[in-house]
């Protein structure tokens, strides 16, 4: 009867346990979500976008993804703040914008806690500098379970993981159009 209580007992605990540890696991991704957000926006939205776009990718494919935004805020193209990269179209439109995740009419809140951290890891060593850019300076990509009509007008650059990215074409000069410049 003893060992029976105390086997009953322990699997009470061992619950009890499990349930406070996984709450208060989601309590501190909550709490690192506000608190990342509040120290940093650009960062949260870096965040973010590894999380939603990369989620599944090694490290490498997440640091692309992540490189990817800072081409963007580095060219004129396009908007020169991380979030508004990110958040770039769809506002009047599901699935109409640059990052799928932005638009799709799903929750934007991070679910799997581990992946989270994961991803404000990465977005921090991209931010300071210590990763060099995968993608060549690329600024556009896709999964590779897609293909994109634009893709046919752009420069691949390289597959990493399931995305391959791309950087736009130089333009070609021709024999023509060197003659035909005014000469000053």
């Amino acid at each position: 009867m003893v060992k029976n209580w105390v086997g009953f007992m322990g699997r009470i605990l061992s619950f009890s346990f499990i349930a406070w540890t996984f709450s208060s696991i989601l309590f501190s991704a909550q709490a690192m979500k506000v608190e990342t957000y509040k120290k940093s926006p650009e960062l949260f939205c870096l965040a973010q976008n590894i999380y939603f776009e990369a989620r599944g990718e090694p490290l490498l494919g997440k640091i692309s993804v992540g490189h990817v935004v800072l081409n963007r805020v580095a060219d004129k193209r396009f908007p020169d703040h991380v979030c508004k990269v990110i958040r770039q179209g769809g506002h009047r439109r599901l699935h109409r914008c640059q990052f799928s995740w932005w638009c799709d009419g799903k929750s934007d809140a991070p679910r799997d806690v581990k992946s989270w951290y994961e991803a404000i890891f990465v977005a921090h060593l991209i931010r300071k500098g210590v990763t060099i850019d995968p993608t060549k300076g690329a600024l556009w990509y896709h999964a590779v379970t897609v293909s994109p009509n634009w893709a046919n007008h752009m420069r691949r650059e390289a597959k990493i993981g399931q995305h391959i990215f791309y950087t736009k074409p130089k333009r070609r000069v021709s024999r023509l159009s060197k003659e035909s410049t005014p000469r000053g």
